[in-house]
């Protein structure tokens, strides 16, 4: 059978978009609507992992608890960490450092945030998770809340896509992905059923090909 494994990005933080990375803001209230709305129509998961900041983790578990779903917090899952950025939004950012800003939106790999995360190190961090992760839940449903530069890590290592491409993805406020992984030849083939979509009232069980409302 296959494994099932559903990404949803946390909502919107207490005061709205900005390069977080490791600030531990919680949601907001519109953040919790946003995730509450998101999951609506869910599977049945068998597990739920979370990155250990409040923004993922109190909605897992908020979720995941009263219906007995084994929560995991996964260090591996946090965001990237943006050095100088940290807290400081895209119109900050592109008043004062507008040129380092465009450089890693281009190209994220050569044009690290100053003081931040390499983006290297970033990817082996969540290769590692993501890895664990698939290896010891053969056949069942899973659940990963993260963040957004988690998600396009772990898209980014499904396709094979290049590292300086990973911003290209967009990762909205609690939305979802959904990754199939089948197991050929004693090896695991993860592919991309949807990005970006919904779950619906006929949501599938692990082994299905998936009917996800976009």
């Amino acid at each position: 059978m296959a494994t099932m494994i559903d990404l949803l990005r946390h909502g919107e933080p207490e005061g709205g978009p900005r390069y977080r990375g490791s600030l531990d803001d919680p949601l907001s209230t519109e953040g919790w609507r946003q995730m509450e709305a998101a999951v609506q129509g869910h599977p049945a998961w068998d597990a739920i992992y979370s990155s250990p900041l409040k923004r993922c983790a109190r909605f897992a578990h908020a979720l995941g608890q009263p219906l007995a779903i084994p929560i995991m917090v996964e260090e591996r899952f946090q965001e990237m960490h943006f050095g100088e950025w940290e807290g400081r939004t895209s119109v900050e950012l592109l008043a004062n450092d507008r040129s380092r800003l465009t450089r890693f939106w281009r190209d994220p790999l050569n044009n690290p945030p100053p003081g931040g995360e390499d983006l290297r190190d970033f990817h082996r961090r969540v290769q590692s998770g993501w890895e664990a992760l698939v290896s010891q839940h053969p056949g069942q449903s899973l659940l990963v809340v993260a963040h957004s530069g988690v998600i396009r890590m772990i898209l980014g290592l499904v396709l094979q896509m290049p590292l300086q491409n990973l911003s290209r993805m967009v990762v909205e406020y609690a939305s979802v992905s959904r990754i199939k992984v089948d197991e050929v030849e004693g090896q695991p083939l993860p592919r991309l059923v949807f990005h970006a979509g919904r779950f619906g009232p006929d949501d599938p069980s692990p082994g299905s090909t998936g009917n996800a409302r976009h």
